[in-house]
């Protein structure tokens, strides 16, 4: 099953569309502002959703879950390319966020209930590290294929139609995943049966200390990044269009080379990193420690990424350092992520394991709800390096909550 669940990842991040949408929207007349807003609708649609569709993988199944997802997400993927509209995208942000919500916790909790009967537990992080190691490797693709359609067609819409064709070879990658994935271990429960069993094993999550340290550590740093690397694309663009270099190409075809190719080495580099997360672990000393050092180091980082930008304004050259942070800040969170899960997986019951994956992601994504609409206007109010500096200062700030043991 490793190669079907790296299949799956691979696919899954061919997302032509992410490393220009902050560009596309942009383009559209869309402000910084108007854009955290589809940002937060995003988050807090898939908040919303989040529980209700974890809760219906654990008890009706895993694989029509994911199948829901990439069906919501293609239909997303239309509305972007066909309209040009704030309204529309914020239906396609919903319908995205739905996809999300399906998708989120799921595929993790399939590739963990595998462990499980194969009685390979003890290899989680290392296991899932590695199939997250072949989604990132899918992203240093996709950054190459989508810098060349909008370096050729000059048209950022065009990516989100070509986006649905991995996604509709996903759908039957994973809806053909063997049937005892789904986590069900009594096949004659009525429905009504095995979600009022699931809803028990549900509540438990709560009353576990170390379960919530873990969701928050986790979910708190991914939604500081997930805010804060957006501005990357910004950065990158004025970067583009700054280097004496290439000057026979339009504004568009210089961006397009410059964020393909950053995004491509970015990928290849979490890709390896990802991989790594076991080593960098152990080297560490245990889990704890490694979760609660990477969650500092990104911090620091992202404040870091503000303070090189404020100083680029009068020396050019640190646009570089600014780029390069953002680098860093993404090789940290690719060695946290298969960390973050291994630790969770540990607080949380197998049976409710896409539920509790979904706790950690609704609690990310609210985070970068609440936290996209100011930073986008302290943005455009004060500048992207005095948003992501002040981002970073939060960030560490919650640390003492975030902290696990």
């Amino acid at each position: 099953m490793f190669y079907r669940f790296a299949l799956y990842g691979f696919l899954k991040n061919l997302k032509f569309y992410e490393p220009f949408i902050i560009l596309y929207f942009l383009s559209t007349g869309l402000s910084y502002a108007m854009i955290g807003l589809l940002v937060s609708i995003r988050m807090f649609s898939t908040t919303l959703l989040e529980l209700p569709t974890g809760i219906y993988a654990d008890s009706f199944g895993r694989r029509s879950s994911m199948v829901m997802s990439f069906i919501s997400y293609i239909v997303s993927f239309l509305i972007f390319f066909f309209f040009r509209d704030f309204y529309a995208f914020g239906i396609a942000m919903v319908l995205y966020a739905l996809g999300d919500a399906f998708r989120t916790g799921t595929h993790k909790a399939m590739i963990l209930e595998y462990l499980r009967i194969k009685g390979m537990e003890d290899r989680k992080v290392d296991y899932y590290g590695h199939t997250r190691a072949a989604s990132q490797f899918g992203s240093a693709v996709n950054a190459l294929i989508s810098g060349i359609i909008v370096f050729y067609t000059g048209n950022y819409a065009l990516i989100f139609l070509v986006a649905i064709i991995p996604y509709a070879i996903d759908i039957i990658n994973v809806g053909t995943y063997p049937p005892e994935l789904d986590g069900f271990e009594k096949r004659g429960e009525r429905m009504k049966e095995r979600l009022g069993n699931t809803l028990r094993e549900f509540s438990g999550i709560f009353r576990n200390v170390n379960a919530l340290r873990g969701v928050i550590n986790s979910s708190f740093f991914d939604g500081s990044f997930e805010v804060s690397s957006n501005y990357l694309q910004p950065v990158l663009k004025t970067f583009a269009l700054s280097l004496p270099v290439m000057l026979f190409l339009t504004g568009n075809e210089r961006t397009a080379v410059v964020v393909g190719i950053t995004y491509f080495f970015i990928y290849i580099l979490t890709s390896f990193a990802s991989s790594r997360s076991n080593v960098v672990k152990d080297r560490i000393g245990n889990l704890p420690s490694a979760v609660n050092a990477t969650f500092m180091a990104g911090a620091l980082l992202i404040f870091l990424a503000g303070i090189f930008m404020a100083i680029e304004k009068s020396c050019g050259y640190f646009a570089l350092l600014s780029i390069a942070l953002f680098v860093l800040l993404y090789i940290v969170k690719n060695i946290r992520r298969p960390m973050n899960v291994g630790y969770i997986s540990e607080q949380i019951s197998h049976k409710t394991m896409a539920s509790g994956l979904s706790v950690e992601s609704l609690v990310k994504t609210l985070t970068a709800a609440l936290l996209a609409p100011p930073i986008g206007w302290v943005a455009d109010s004060y500048g992207v390096e005095t948003a992501l500096a002040a981002l970073g200062v939060v960030t560490m700030a919650f640390y003492s909550i975030a902290k696990v043991r």
